[in-house]
């Protein structure tokens, strides 16, 4: 033998022991996380790409600095409640028919680690949200679904209900809305909201059996799709229901305001049902300003907690912060930064809760995510400290940057979105009071915005392609980030497609 093979022999032979020795630190790290985690908190930031992450950083700095002068040496270095989790990861977001996702489909790969097609809910893959014509499956918002279009695949709530877990959801959305909905109902068009309703009330003709009990918590809006049109002239019930009143035969405490909620007695509470608006819940920033009777997300979670975590056996909690996409649909930069901060408050009040059940959450496995991106960028050249809802000052000069045309621009744009036209509703936010938007025209030739407060709470960011009217921005096809920390926590890392996230939570829970 010469020494050449006998070189080739011995690099060969310690690669093999080094790839041993990594598969057995691999199935010890999996072994040793399997079912450490009989809590389960799982945060879904919708439509909470990296860009909105970091904005939201730098905002939470400018805050701190206003309000304590001289704690940062710049915004930029503030810290994320989220950015505290140990363990980080990066998620692929394309759905079986987009790469660029919906919500339905993205958070359903979470929740029950099936592939699906846009606008479809915790179905198997074949299911389709419409039919051979392109017609969606729903009539107002009522489903209508056929019977053999697709099945129900299990979802983490569900696993978790079957091992007698107590589960809940908890949403500034609708709770119908497609990322609460996904945990709980099966459907195969998102928009049949009357159905998803149904499917969460024990002893109605279309309830989700899988639930046995009940779901225990769920919060968040959407009275107009339990309550009827005699209790409620709102309503899209076409039947004449009222969920609520079925529900609270069934023992759930129900109620409609903040205040309200602040009154439960979580230790004399076994089911809480919390429907707060109409549809969705009031952006952060407008619950605030406008003194509205609504809960924060933090106090939801903190009450959901409080009933949850008494089992014993452990729990499943699903948190929305569901307005942040809204916002960004809406290339309202302000708002979506708000609400991802009321997010991530709502991350410490977790935290804090379940540090004092579960000292160093040793049985408490928290994930925090987002189901897709948005058409969101960070432009040009600031300088440090610039202001991240402002216009953009070089970072050398220290001067109002100029484009080719020789007008300003803002550091957070979109790549499309909606302007206002001439339709008088266009032109306001009904959410503020029909105050008007401020919104740079997308033309041949841009708006000058220097004179422009681009910090107005009803700003809307430049857009580079104009697809309508304000609302019109669509979600982005990137990675997302995603964070965890507590029991099993350290299986999260590296790259992994959506579906593979539902594994690793089944994983680490034992489910």
């Amino acid at each position: 033998m010469n020494t050449t093979t006998m070189n080739r022999i011995t690099r060969n032979t310690r690669l093999a022991a080094a790839l041993v020795c990594a598969a057995a630190g691999t199935l010890a790290g999996t072994a040793h996380a399997a079912g450490e985690a009989r809590n389960v908190i799982f945060f879904l930031g919708d439509g909470m790409g990296p860009v909105t992450v970091t904005a939201a950083r730098i905002y939470k700095g400018e805050k701190q600095l206003a309000a304590q002068p001289g704690s940062l040496v710049s915004p930029e270095r503030a810290n994320l409640v989220m950015q505290s989790l140990p363990y980080a990861a990066r998620v692929k977001t394309f759905s079986l028919d987009g790469q660029t996702t919906d919500s339905a489909p993205s958070m359903a790969a979470y929740m029950t680690g099936v592939k699906m097609r846009n606008e479809v809910i915790s179905m198997s893959s074949d299911t389709t949200a419409v039919d051979g014509t392109g017609k969606q499956y729903i009539s107002g918002e009522d489903t209508t679904c056929p019977p053999t279009n697709g099945k129900a695949v299990d979802t983490l709530l569900e696993l978790a209900k079957a091992k007698g877990r107590s589960v809940g959801a908890v949403s500034t959305t609708r709770v119908g809305h497609a990322t609460p909905a996904t945990t709980y109902s099966h459907i195969c068009n998102r928009n049949g909201y009357n159905s998803i309703a149904e499917q969460s009330v024990p002893g109605h003709a279309n309830y989700n059996p899988k639930l046995l009990d009940g779901v225990d918590v769920l919060m968040g809006g959407g009275q107009r799709n339990y309550l009827p049109v005699a209790t409620n002239p709102g309503s899209k019930r076409t039947d004449g229901v009222d969920l609520v009143a079925a529900m609270k035969a069934k023992g759930y405490t129900y109620v409609d305001t903040g205040t309200k909620l602040k009154a439960v007695d979580t230790v004399a509470t076994g089911k809480l049902l919390g429907l707060f608006s109409q549809s969705e819940m009031a952006y952060e920033l407008d619950r605030v300003k406008q003194s509205l009777d609504q809960p924060s997300l933090s106090e939801m979670t903190e009450k959901a907690l409080g009933v949850l975590s008494k089992n014993d056996k452990g729990f499943f909690l699903m948190v929305e912060g569901g307005r942040i996409d809204h916002a960004l649909h809406g290339t309202n930069a302000k708002r979506a930064l708000e609400d991802t901060l009321a997010f991530d408050t709502a991350i410490q009040t977790a935290l804090d809760f379940m540090n004092k059940k579960d000292p160093g959450l040793k049985n408490t496995l928290v994930v925090v995510t987002a189901d897709h991106d948005h058409a969101i960028a960070f432009n040009g050249y600031p300088k440090i400290g610039n202001p991240i809802l402002g216009k953009v000052n070089s970072y050398a000069d220290g001067k109002l940057a100029k484009a080719a045309d020789g007008n300003p621009y803002t550091t957070l744009v979109f790549g499309n979105g909606g302007r206002p036209n001439a339709t008088g509703s266009s032109q306001v936010n009904p959410e503020d009071g029909n105050k008007p938007w401020i919104a740079p025209a997308r033309a041949a030739s841009r708006d000058d915005q220097t004179a422009m407060d681009t910090t107005d709470d009803n700003f809307l960011q430049e857009v580079g392609i104009n697809l309508g009217t304000p609302g019109a921005e669509t979600h982005g096809g990137g990675d997302v980030m995603l964070f965890a920390g507590g029991a099993g926590s350290k299986i999260f890392k590296g790259t992994v497609e959506n579906i593979k996230v539902f594994n690793k939570v089944k994983e680490a829970a034992g489910l």
